[in-house]
């Protein structure tokens, strides 16, 4: 079996999310494009908001303001 090599880029950045309202999710998946540059992670929460959004419109079930992200 051959060895795979690593990927010197990652596609995704993982990220943990916390809710004001005290619920959690782990393991956001965030494009690494979005990210970098000045803002650092601060884009993630504008990719993380707009999933949610998406997520909401199909559940009809809307998500609370996000309170805190960190990299998974």
């Amino acid at each position: 079996m051959a060895r795979k090599k690593p990927n010197p880029k990652a596609e995704f950045v993982f990220f943990n999310v916390v809710y004001e309202d005290g619920s959690q999710t782990s393991n956001r998946k965030v494009p690494s494009d979005v990210l970098g540059g000045f803002d650092g992670d601060e884009p993630a929460r504008a990719a993380i908001e707009a999933q949610d959004r998406e997520i909401a419109e199909r559940s009809g079930r809307p998500r609370a303001p996000i309170k805190s992200i960190e990299r998974a």
